[in-house]
């Protein structure tokens, strides 16, 4: 195998597991060490350069990192990566005095359609460059659907006020209550640029026998959560059904239950762990008594003399095929009607384009979706970019942030006279944390604590008050406890070969058998002769050469703690370890 450049600013970044697989790459286990330093404010602003909405984040994240994390690869629950971000924003002081300041204005005009959090990810990245930029939103308010489409017992107005006020107070011009209704006279206004982040504004319908007839108690799930949020709908029948398996119908039946669903079933057509829920989402509302029912396809509603009555459902199973296709076929079953008096149908979402002419020079692919570059987010016309649920279909917050970053960067290149398809390598600051002979400026103890559990309000009560927070968050002592479960895997080791006396007392000492000095190979065979096994091939190898026996040293990624003792171990201290951000 070549010797392992190191020097490669991804290298770093994918070897910190929860980094790489964060869509705005936050430096986790950077701000999880403030968190224990009791630094919440830094911690916050750490999140904020990369993230935007620390807090919300904190709430509704779906948590790509956390599978990615290298705790659980030595147990089974990830460090609380999510909800330690909440801590940070939870417990900082104020942080006013630490947001960028507006800028003189550069006299570049910027039109951003929607309020939600791809747009304003653009709108708070090129604000400080001295853009002005035009946030047009049809509701009052900024936030967008996490306004108007995530519960209020999940995600209070508070915390979105104070994260998107630090947006808009960096000099921008928000328009609520303004629709844009025509794509074409938007473009006539000499804008710059154009972003559109109008989310997938549509639920899905589903039509099937009955749908008409008993339409006034059949509820679309997004269009009934923002009529709860802005106060319309305050109450729903005793026995509900909700129709799906995604984190909408998760809010939609809890939300249920808070308006006076005594009887909320959530029913499905996958099975439970194929379901498109958050196993944590599908936690809370089992908590909240709310039964899951799987592979059962709803065949008609039920009315009579059109007042609703009932769902009629066909029984399935899944089968696969020799290449592991799935399919749902019936078991043969009676159909089973389950009673009800109100349907919320959260099977899925929609994007919206009817105010985006066709004849404007935005190319449309066969799903009737604008086509976008998934690098510069840029679209078929020069001017016009798309980023959050508009460009992709729906995701999570995070991939929406993700987005606006890549659009405003290719915003800034387009208005500064540069290819946007050039586009900057990561960030890496790599320092030494060696403090003296036998110092080092961190601590390699592990702790054996398993996963805190965040504390909950009381079932009781939380379902008296729909505007209750139910999640409380960790306490100073808790999060303590969580913190310290980190790995530190932004600590790297980095071998200075010319300095090895081939001793092998790193090998010796690493807990994990992680390194092996052997002759060299293909990767294939060399993984074979390594000391611990291998199973990972996704994760690198770090290999070395310069060794005086012609030797390679070789690390596994993969196993790797981070633990830095054979740094410490080391009579010459070739492998140095350095924190990368």
């Amino acid at each position: 195998m070549k010797p392992t450049d190191i020097s490669a600013p991804d290298y770093f970044h994918k070897v910190v597991d929860c980094q790489w697989a964060c869509p705005a790459h936050t430096p986790v286990p950077e701000y999880i060490r403030l968190i224990a330093e009791g630094r919440y404010s830094d911690a916050y602003m750490i999140n904020w350069k990369s993230n935007v909405f620390p807090g919300i984040l904190g709430r509704t994240c779906d948590r790509p990192c956390e599978p990615a994390c290298r705790r659980g690869r030595v147990e089974d629950t990830p460090v609380a990566i999510c909800r330690l971000k909440r801590v940070a924003a939870d417990f900082k002081d104020d942080v006013k005095h630490r947001m960028p300041r507006p800028s003189a204005k550069n006299g570049k005009r910027i039109a951003i359609v929607g309020g939600g959090p791809a747009s304003l990810a653009v709108a708070r990245d090129l604000a400080p460059l001295g853009y002005h930029c035009t946030v047009f939103d049809s509701d009052p308010k900024a936030g967008g659907m996490m306004r108007t489409q995530i519960p209020k017992f999940r995600l209070p107005d508070q915390v979105i006020d104070e994260e998107t006020d630090y947006i808009l107070n960096l000099g921008i011009e928000f328009k609520g209550g303004h629709r844009i209704d025509s794509l074409k006279k938007l473009l006539s206004e000499n804008y710059h640029a154009i972003f559109v982040g109008s989310g997938a504004p549509r639920g899905r319908e589903l039509d099937i026998p009955g749908r008409k007839e008993a339409t006034a108690n059949i509820h679309i799930g997004l269009d009934w959560l923002s009529s709860v949020s802005f106060g319309h709908t305050d109450k729903i029948g005793k026995r509900v059904i909700v129709l799906g398996g995604g984190n909408t119908a998760m809010d939609c039946c809890r939300t249920a239950r808070r308006l006076g669903g005594e009887d909320v079933k959530v029913i499905v057509r996958s099975g439970f762990e194929e379901m498109k829920a958050s196993p944590w989402e599908k936690e809370d509302a089992m908590h909240e008594d709310i039964p899951i029912l799987n592979f059962m396809v709803p065949v008609a509603f039920t009315h009579d003399n059109g007042k609703l009555t009932g769902v009629t459902f066909q029984k399935v199973k899944a089968e696969y095929d020799a290449k592991g296709r799935r399919n749902l076929v019936p078991t043969g079953e009676p159909d089973q009607t389950i009673a009800c008096d109100d349907v919320l149908v959260a099977v899925g979402q929609e994007n919206a384009f009817p105010w985006i002419e066709r004849d404007c020079g935005i190319e449309f692919d066969k799903w009737d979706m604008p086509k976008v570059d998934p690098k510069t987010m840029g679209s078929t016309h020069p001017k016009v970019f798309f980023g959050g649920d508009a460009a992709f279909g729906p995701k999570n917050i995070i991939w929406a942030v993700a987005h606006g970053h890549d659009a405003a960067l290719s915003i800034h290149k387009l208005c500064s006279g540069e290819d946007i398809t050039e586009r900057p390598l990561p960030e890496v600051q790599i320092s030494s944390q060696k403090m003296g002979i036998h110092e080092w400026s961190y601590d390699n103890d592990i702790s054996a604590d398993k996963r805190f559990k965040v504390p909950h309000r009381d079932k009781v009560g939380a379902l008296k008050d729909i505007r209750a927070e139910v999640e409380l968050g960790y306490d100073v002592k808790l999060a303590l406890g969580e913190a310290q479960r980190c790995l530190n895997c932004d600590i790297q080791t980095v071998f200075t070969a010319p300095l090895c006396i081939e001793c092998d007392a790193c090998v010796d000492i690493c807990p994990m058998d992680c390194i092996t000095f052997t002759q060299n190979g293909e990767e294939e065979d060399l993984r074979a002769r390594l000391k611990a096994p291998s199973p990972h091939p996704d994760q690198d190898l770090y290999v070395a050469d310069g060794l005086k026996t012609g030797r390679v040293m070789v690390k596994d990624e993969d196993v790797c703690l981070h633990c830095g003792l054979c740094a410490e171990r080391c009579p010459t201290c070739p492998s140095k370890s350095r924190s990368a951000a």
